[in-house]
C-alpha cells in the first residue's frame, strides 16, 4: 500500500519535529552531562517547544486532510501519534534514573 499523503509537508513535518525532540535529550546528555541539581535547562525547554509544535502540526494535518482523504489521513495520523510518543521515552528514562545518575 502506498501513502501519497506522506509526501505532503503537513504529514512529515511532525515526524521531523519528533526526530529533533528524540535526539535532544541524548545530545544534551552527551554534551553537558546529567545535571546533578535536577534543574530544567534550555534543552528541556526546547524539547517542550518541539513537542508542542509537533502537536500543533498534527492537529493541522488532521484538520486539513481528514475531510479530504479520510482513510489515508487516519493511517498517517496513527503513524504521527506513534512518533509523538517515541521522544517521551528517553525523557521518562532520564527522569526515572534509567539514563544517567538517579535524582
Amino acid at each position: 500500500m502506498t501513502l501519497p499523503l506522506l509526501k505532503r509537508p503537513s504529514a512529515w513535518i511532525p515526524m521531523v519535529l519528533a526526530l529533533g525532540a528524540l535526539t535532544l535529550p541524548f545530545l544534551a546528555l552527551a554534551v553537558f552531562g546529567p545535571d546533578p541539581a535536577g534543574d530544567e535547562g534550555a534543552a528541556a525547554h526546547i524539547w517542550q517547544l518541539l513537542m508542542a509544535a509537533q502537536a500543533m502540526a498534527i492537529l493541522f494535518f488532521v484538520a486539513k486532510w481528514l475531510p479530504r482523504e479520510p482513510k489515508q489521513a487516519v493511517i498517517v495520523f496513527a503513524l504521527q501519534a506513534l512518533v509523538f510518543i517515541i521522544p517521551c521515552i528517553p525523557v521518562y528514562m532520564i527522569e526515572h534514573g534509567m539514563l544517567g545518575p538517579a535524582r
